[in-house]
């Protein structure tokens, strides 16, 4: 139930961050300012005994959001892939949250599965493991098809999981809706709808057949990528709560001196894993909607391979043109074109004025440009574009929450690779190759003929809406019906040239 007794939540997460010693790192890591650290240590210490004590074998802020929950150490593992934001110490700190926390009992595991499909682990697998890995919301076991003899991966939701994770978004509304109350400024960034879009995810993420569905269309959308695998599902293997799929072996993404030690190029991994996300994004609108460390591995032939596929993203074709033309024009440095599609898209306000946006963006776009890609703060970057934005009235773009959110974890997860790496320079021949596909004559022809196929469809239903036409022209008062007349007989016109040149078309291509 979302109302103010949420606010105990709220309390007890700064309570925690304070006892658990979090709070400091944290401040210190982002760079906050005096007086706010200060403001911080001075509201949180009357509550400390209030926190979560946590693991106390485990790092502060490591410790915090694991005794926080689910919620808490998803916000944990985007932090992990951003060294850029939090430092190095604390971004290798958080990795543990990605596949490292306690599991959860042996005895459970086969209970859910038994549950779940029907049979017992002992009827279905010839060997079964513990616990390979552990995350938020899952554990991975190794196991063996009974059947087939086939090497899988089990993976089972951790139990009273669901509760958890809705116990801690409903703090995460009271939160979003004291802010709106509070800052009426904020309310441009839509925090209750964020937070909705974030329920939506995780929601999704609770249900394996969902996953499964998702791994399935993945796999076969990626099938032809060069040095990319995807496990397939096993669907009679899998349910609600459990999920079977083939066996991934190879080395884990962050572990570093494992792979120089192996051999592979970890520059070349790095800008593979951001063009393929791109690529995904872009020509297939569906991509990985969580691609940190902890769901990479590379293989022994150097093939990188993507699991855990509970969140996964999806843009409709134009999101996918305005959001290649706004990297494609900050690529080129065409900054007025960056500008022009943002108030196209209804991204800005139509009143606000489009060359003092242009030089706001350039003043964004420039610094990047020339500059090691290791000296950028994106931390102060991000802070800029808030500036920015909050000038021009932008609106957070809930249908982007998620691509703007994975861009900058595989950003993260890249430098991690190559701490030198240029996101301009590994997405421009990607953002090219779907500029030249999906934008011009050709482009233009093509959606032409999908619309004119479209409305053929509608064709029998032509001499019907004449009908409706014809007897609404003498049943309304005159100027209505000359006015309404004009603009239905204007449509179906438009809908018969269509109609016939989709007939062309189809013959001609």
């Amino acid at each position: 139930m979302r109302g103010p007794h949420n606010i105990w939540r709220l309390i007890r997460t700064g309570a925690t961050f304070e006892r658990t010693g979090a709070m400091a790192v944290v401040l210190e890591a982002m760079e906050a300012p005096a007086r706010l650290r200060f403001a911080a240590r001075l509201l949180g210490w009357p509550f400390k005994w209030l926190g979560v004590k946590g693991d106390p074998t485990l790092p502060p802020v490591t410790r915090a959001l694991t005794a926080l929950g689910p919620a808490y150490i998803k916000f944990g593992q985007i932090l992990s892939t951003r060294p850029d934001i939090v430092g190095d110490e604390l971004a290798d700190q958080l990795k543990y949250l990605q596949d490292k926390l306690p599991p959860f009992g042996m005895e459970d595991a086969k209970k859910a599965i038994a549950t779940e499909l029907g049979s017992p682990v002992e009827a279905l697998f010839e060997s079964f493991s513990e616990p390979v890995a552990a995350a938020s919301i899952a554990q991975v076991h190794r196991a063996r098809v009974i059947e087939t003899g086939q090497e899988v991966a089990v993976k089972v939701l951790r139990p009273g999981i669901e509760r958890a994770f809705r116990r801690d978004i409903d703090a995460f509304y009271f939160a979003a809706r004291s802010i709106e109350y509070i800052a009426p400024f904020s309310r441009r960034l839509r925090p209750v709808d964020v937070i909705a879009h974030f329920e939506g995810v995780v929601m999704g993420e609770l249900d394996m057949r969902l996953e499964a569905s998702a791994a399935s269309e993945f796999a076969e959308n990626t099938r032809d990528d060069a040095g990319f695998q995807v496990p397939t599902p096993l669907w009679r293997l899998s349910g609600r709560t459990v999920l079977t799929l083939g066996w991934a072996e190879g080395i884990a993404l962050s572990d570093n001196p494992a792979l120089d030690a192996a051999g592979h190029d970890r520059v070349a991994l790095g800008a593979r894993v951001l063009s393929l996300f791109l690529s995904h994004a872009l020509r297939d609108g569906l991509f990985h909607g969580d691609m940190h460390q902890g769901n990479l591995k590379v293989a022994e032939n150097g093939d990188i391979i993507a699991y855990d596929f509970g969140i996964m993203g999806r843009i409709d074709a134009y999101t996918r043109r305005v959001y290649a033309e706004i990297l494609y024009g900050f690529i080129r440095r065409d900054y007025r074109r960056v500008a022009e599609v943002h108030f196209e898209a209804g991204y800005v306000p139509a009143d606000r004025d489009i060359d003092e946006f242009a030089r706001a963006l350039r003043a964004v776009g420039e610094p990047i440009f020339g500059m090691e890609a290791s000296r950028v703060s994106m931390a102060r970057l991000l802070a800029f574009l808030f500036e920015v934005t909050e000038k021009f009235g932008m609106e957070t773009r809930t249908e982007l929450i998620l691509l703007q959110r994975t861009m900058v974890v595989v950003e993260g997860v890249a430098r991690s690779l190559d701490r030198h790496i240029n996101i301009w320079e590994i997405a421009r021949p990607v953002v090219e190759s779907y500029i030249t596909g999906n934008l011009g004559p050709l482009a233009f022809l093509r959606d032409l003929t999908l619309t004119a196929r479209v409305l053929s469809r509608f064709g029998p239903r032509l001499p019907r809406l004449v009908e409706q036409a014809l007897i609404a022209q003498a049943v309304l008062p005159p100027p209505v019906k000359a006015s309404r007349t004009r603009r239905r007989l204007a449509q179906l016109g438009l809908a018969l040239a269509v109609f016939g040149l989709g007939l062309w078309l189809g013959r001609v291509l």
